[in-house]
Parts: C-alpha cells; sequence; structure tokens
C-alpha cells in the first residue's frame, strides 16, 4: 500500500465544535496523525443531535471527526499538563482554539511549546485577529455570520430582516482557511525546518470569502458603485425558475446562451426592446429579464428544460429537494457518499474528501472516536505509565 500524503505528520489536536475539528478532519484524511485532546467532559459536539446507540457520539461529531485518536487529558491537573506537553514535544502541528489568555495560564501559549518543540507549527484558531479591537471576544458562526454582512445580505431577500445562512458555513470556510494555513507551513518547514506560529482568524476569513465578488466597486478607489455588493447576486428576482412540476435552475452564462434562450423561451422578439438590445443592456437590466423568464418557464416541465438546455449547451439543473440530495446517483457514483459501519454505532453515511488525486489517494480514515479510546494506547507510545490524569 502506497504511503499516506502527510503520513508521518503528527498533529496535537485540541480544538472544539466545528471550525477546528472540521479542519483536522481532512488533515487526518489526507493521511496525517491526528490525536485529538479532549476534557473529560468532552468536546460538545458529541451531543450535538441523536445518537445512533452511544451517548457522545452524534451525528454532528462523527462526521467532523473521523481518522482521529481521542485522548482525554485533564488539563486542570499537572499530571494532565505533563501530558500534553509530552505529547506536543514529539509533534509536528499544534491546533487549538482556546482563547490566548487561556491557554497562557495553561502553560501552552506560542513560547512555551516552542520551547518544548522548536520547530513545531503552532496554528490558533480564534474568533477575531490579535491585531484589532475585538482581540480575545468569543465568535461562534452566527456571530461572524452578524458580524461579516452575512446576515443582512441573506435579509434583503426576505422583507430586510437579518437572516443566517442555514449551515455553520463561516466555521467550515475558517475551517479551509485553517488546513490550506497548515499546509502551508508544513512545506515551509520542510525546506527550511522552521517552524512558525500560525493564526487563523474566523471573522477575517469569512469576510476576505465574502467580499471577494461583494467587495465589487469598491473595490477601486475611489469607488466606482455607490454601494458594495455585486449587483447580479444581490438582485430579489435571481432565483430558481419556476416549471410546470417544479423548479429549475439556468443559467445563460454568455450571449449566444441568452439568445439561445430566449428562443426557446418563446420570446426572441424580447430583443427588439431597448432594454434587451444589446449584451450590456441585458447585463444592465439583468432583472428584467430574470422576471420575463420566471413568467415562461412554467410552460414546460423540469425535465423538459433539462432537455432543451442540454441540447443548447445551457448550464442547468433542477432544483432538488433537501432530503432527496442522500439519493443523487451522481453523488453515489464519484464517492462522495458512501456506507460504512461503525464499530459501536453500526451502519452510517460517511463523506470523504471529495478532491481526486492521481499518486497515493487518501485511503478510508478509521471511523470517530469514542470519548479517550485511545488515551491508553497513545500514552504508551510515549512511555507515560500513569493511568489517570
Amino acid at each position: 500500500m502506497s504511503q499516506s500524503m502527510l503520513e508521518g505528520v503528527r498533529i496535537i489536536d485540541m480544538t472544539t465544535m466545528i471550525f477546528g475539528p472540521y479542519c483536522t478532519q481532512m488533515l487526518a484524511d489526507l493521511g496525517a496523525d491526528v490525536i485529538k485532546v479532549e476534557a473529560p467532559a468532552g468536546d460538545l459536539m458529541r451531543i450535538a443531535g441523536n445518537p445512533a446507540k452511544t451517548p457522545g457520539m452524534g451525528p454532528a461529531f462523527v462526521t467532523t471527526n473521523r481518522g482521529k485518536r481521542s485522548v482525554v487529558l485533564d488539563l486542570k491537573q499537572e499530571q494532565g499538563q505533563r501530558a500534553l506537553a509530552a505529547l506536543l514535544g514529539d509533534a509536528d502541528v499544534f491546533i487549538h482554539n482556546v482563547r490566548a489568555d487561556a491557554i497562557a495560564r495553561l502553560g501552552f501559549d506560542y513560547p512555551s511549546v516552542k520551547a518544548l518543540r522548536p520547530d513545531i507549527i503552532y496554528a490558533h484558531c480564534v474568533g477575531f485577529g490579535s491585531g484589532g479591537p475585538y482581540a480575545g471576544l468569543q465568535a461562534y458562526d452566527d456571530v461572524i455570520q452578524a458580524a461579516s454582512g452575512m446576515t443582512d445580505l441573506v435579509g434583503r431577500y426576505d422583507g430586510g430582516q437579518p437572516r443566517y445562512v442555514p449551515s455553520v458555513i463561516a466555521d467550515k470556510v475558517g475551517a479551509l482557511y485553517a488546513s490550506q494555513a497548515v499546509l502551508a507551513a508544513v512545506v515551509h518547514r520542510l525546506r527550511s525546518g522552521e517552524g512558525q506560529q500560525v493564526e487563523i482568524p474566523m471573522f477575517e476569513t469569512f469576510t476576505q470569502f465574502l467580499f471577494q465578488e461583494h467587495l465589487f466597486g469598491q473595490t477601486f478607489q475611489p469607488p466606482t458603485s455607490e454601494d458594495a455588493g455585486y449587483f447580479r447576486q444581490l438582485d430579489p428576482h435571481r432565483n430558481p425558475f419556476p416549471t410546470a412540476d417544479g423548479h429549475i435552475s439556468i443559467v445563460p452564462h454568455n450571449d449566444h446562451c441568452w439568445l439561445t434562450l430566449l428562443d426557446l423561451l418563446g420570446c426572441p422578439e424580447l430583443t427588439e426592446r431597448p432594454e434587451f438590445s444589446s449584451q450590456p443592456e441585458r447585463r444592465a437590466n439583468i432583472s428584467l429579464l430574470y422576471k420575463e423568464m420566471a413568467q415562461r418557464t412554467p410552460q414546460k416541465t423540469t425535465a423538459e428544460w433539462m432537455t432543451l438546455c442540454r441540447t443548447a449547451s445551457i448550464p442547468a439543473m433542477p432544483v432538488c429537494p433537501f432530503d432527496r440530495v442522500l439519493e443523487d446517483q451522481h453523488l453515489w457514483a464519484t464517492g462522495l457518499f458512501q456506507r460504512r459501519r461503525h464499530p459501536s454505532e453500526g451502519d452510517y453515511v460517511e463523506m470523504p474528501l471529495p478532491t481526486r488525486f492521481s499518486a497515493r489517494a487518501p485511503q478510508l480514515a478509521r471511523p470517530a472516536p469514542h470519548l479517550g479510546q485511545h488515551t491508553d494506547e497513545v500514552l504508551a507510545e510515549y512511555n507515560i505509565t500513569e493511568s489517570r490524569w
């Protein structure tokens, strides 16, 4: 069996909830040895949702903690602190989401850990960056969605009332940035032998993610438009189009597709109207064009529109009810969804990394661990003989 890409990289993971654990799960999928250090009470995500059989093995925990070994250490006790210090002395990466003042009191801030392992990669997942006035404040996904402007953007579709995106999107975006940052630091250490401290702030990462397109006219100084926000995505008429039996997403991405689609809709004469007479005019009046489309798409079924759009090479997909995404044949065929059996919890659906590698493809990871399942195993590797921490 070929070596995994991150085989030999040992990560001490002291993160909880979604932000950090999702990051380290991706690294574990790539072959890293991730040792999840938990307090005696365990990660709070263990109790999110109903477990299949075992308390502490809730679905949200199982989907973000595969591939890891769980070690329970009570860091309020000197023995637990000594054990963690021993683990860090042989680690490549230490990642945590403990607030800076609290981790310093425990004796595991960056200078202290660097003294244990000079080339350590010390990754700190925080809510707000250390250089600003919000530094040290607690942050959860909802808080970051609000502060970044996301709730305001979503609310513009709902009578002006701010709304959350129905996903822990800020946590997961932060996790993607964190995995990228850790991998970059690993590559740097391979080249230079130098470790470093890496800070991954959720507010800043999510705001950058959101404003990639929504900075828009405010990109230039002086601004080329009064407000930030990409107009096409903020258009209240930018919605899936109704059909005779459901809804469909149709995206005519260039002028040829638009002209073809207007023929399919039975209204090529729209191009004779000044507001639709040219590509610049159609772009400027996209909201009116969306309204015209929505009045005509109910003339055909979703399947009929899919056939027409695919024949004409116009990007389109039916709107899939959320619960039916799990039935999508493509996602099962490509392996995004896989059925596996947990040793204690029984059958479950797992989602491996969707990226594909032509060499050293990731192997199926071990299932999510029970609380403290690997404490004795890991401590024995370090010749730590005391059994309770």
